[in-house]
């Protein structure tokens, strides 16, 4: 769809971060999938705003040091919001915030509420998803540029993942029945439109028209306020208040931790505007 091999031919600099890119995104699936089968959709989809670590790093290489505390601050906060999913806060059977008699919570049930151990997969897929999309913006400036080196990216994670897929598949293969079938065909489907295709065009839209980074507080209130739609739809075993409180406590620590960058952004668009000003006034005759 993208047509990568149209356009001018692609510099080493540019190819060769875009297949190591691909090499992330695969990790990035990988982990993603089994984080998903253990922590499920809510906290899976939450834990991929933990990219924001990233800006505790940058701070701590390149920053001052009056920055470092209130990214440290934000990461402290990011923790104790993964802590408080971990430990069912966002789920109607756990969380301290109970009003009247839930009729769930009398079914007994042999799920037990995970912990931070559990939690790592998600983590961990959330920094290596805010990395790839770091690496992609490094390489590709241009948009049609950016198509380009999204669809080699994606092609390179593909060669990756296929031969721990074939290794998946052989050793899965005796415990197949037609219905996993049809829930992995069902499930591979809806990763690659939504996942893959999608997604990319709705960030595209969403980074380039309405200004909206996936690692701030703006995407995680979009975010949220789907997820509780998608829950409370479709009955699951959701908590409003507690999910809230996660969300509040985990966006103060987004924006704690993205502090700098939207500081050094306002400095840029302050001086370009700076610059125009200056350059108008040159330019105007002056008074005889």
């Amino acid at each position: 769809m993208q047509k990568p091999w149209k356009g001018r031919p692609l510099s080493n600099t540019q190819v060769v971060p875009s297949i190591i890119n691909g090499g992330v995104t695969a990790l990035y699936f990988i982990l993603w999938g089994k984080g998903l089968k253990v922590c499920g959709p809510l906290r899976t989809l939450l834990a991929e705003y933990s990219g924001a670590v990233l800006g505790v790093l940058s701070a701590v290489l390149y920053g001052q040091r009056r920055h470092v505390w209130k990214k440290v601050g934000g990461l402290i906060a990011m923790l104790a919001a993964f802590y408080l999913l971990s430990e069912g806060w966002a789920m109607a059977r756990y969380s301290p915030f109970k009003f009247g008699d839930d009729l769930q919570s009398e079914v007994e049930t042999e799920e037990k509420v995970l912990g931070m151990k559990e939690m790592v997969l998600p983590i961990l897929a959330g920094i290596l998803s805010a990395l790839r999309r770091v690496i992609g913006r490094r390489v590709s400036l241009k948009n049609q540029l950016k198509r380009r080196l999204h669809a080699l990216t994606i092609a390179s994670a593909t060669c990756f993942l296929f031969p721990v897929a074939m290794w998946d598949t052989i050793i899965g293969s005796t415990s197949a029945s037609s219905n996993n079938l049809t829930f992995s065909l069902w499930a591979f489907l809806s990763t690659i439109f939504f996942g893959i295709i999608l997604i990319f065009y709705v960030e595209s839209i969403a980074e380039e028209r309405l200004h909206m980074v996936f690692s701030s507080p703006r995407h995680l209130a979009v975010a949220g306020a789907c997820i509780v739609i998608m829950e409370i739809s479709y009955k699951m075993d959701f908590s409003l208040p507690g999910f809230l409180l996660c969300c509040l406590i985990l966006g103060f620590g987004i924006y704690e931790a993205t502090s700098l960058d939207r500081s050094r952004r306002e400095s840029f668009q302050k001086s370009d505007l700076s610059d125009s000003v200056g350059d108008q006034v040159q330019m105007s005759p002056l008074p005889t």
